[in-house]
């Protein structure tokens, strides 16, 4: 990736309209700074029940570059996300969380760990900003997450990333999904870059899951992608010489 790249940045959202304004602001700043003209932000509002909608209308009409994404119900971070893949515009995407707890300026910091050649640069919270239970149930699921796959993504909760949009071209909507986005790229060749990033605390709205529920839902996830991975074919054509 180079600086002359637009990206597009995806944005899973539900229930934040206490959160969603300021973040999209600061991520427009950042946008501007560092990409110029060359980005857009798709907004996908996932089922909200809360006036999230009506917070991001409000800025697409005084910012162009940002565009809503409305779903008719809340269906999940991971069908969220694979939208907000299908409806963007450029070979590059990034994600973030909506709840202001990434750091947009750290996009920036993964484009330049592209610049060799990566297909995916992962952040990953080295000095994480939530609660004792959090942090340490997310290192352990982390750790047992790697054993069982035999990688060695050091954060896969964290939402900020950057990709090439092509990798997300055979993705399916499933449940879960965006939790496995490392594997599920790693099949398909990528190179993935891995950077330390910013994290803060959350300042409005409510954290969405817990830790026993999100493990009831990934345990049976991290088997299913082990033995789809054991089953994946990669094909690629030849390019005639």
């Amino acid at each position: 990736m180079t600086d002359q790249d637009p990206v597009s940045v995806v944005l899973p959202i539900f229930n934040e309209s206490d959160a969603i304004g300021p973040v999209l602001e600061e991520l427009v700043q950042c946008l501007k700074k560092d990409w110029d003209d060359r980005w857009e932000i798709l907004a996908v509002n996932d089922g909200s029940t809360d006036d999230t909608s009506e917070v991001i209308l409000r800025i697409t009409q005084e910012t162009p570059g940002v565009r809503l994404v409305e779903l008719e119900k809340n269906v999940g971070q991971s069908g969220a996300l694979w939208m907000g893949f299908r409806e963007a515009r450029f070979d590059w995407i990034a994600t973030l969380d909506a709840d202001g707890q990434n750091d947009p300026a750290d996009l920036t910091l993964l484009r330049d760990a592209l610049r060799k050649g990566a297909d995916a640069a992962f952040g990953f919270r080295a000095d994480r900003k939530d609660t004792w239970s959090k942090r340490v149930g997310s290192k352990w699921a982390n750790g047992f997450r790697n054993r069982v796959l035999k990688e060695a993504i050091v954060d896969t909760g964290c939402a900020i990333k950057l990709f090439r949009r092509e990798l997300t071209d055979r993705l399916t909507p499933w449940n879960g999904m965006h939790r496995f986005l490392g594997s599920l790229f790693a099949m398909q060749g990528a190179v993935i870059e891995q950077r330390a990033v910013n994290h803060r605390p959350r300042t409005a709205g409510t954290s969405k899951y817990t830790n026993f529920g999100r493990l009831k839902k990934t345990i049976w996830d991290l088997f299913a992608v082990r033995w789809l991975r054991s089953r994946y074919v990669h094909v690629q054509v030849r390019t005639p010489s």
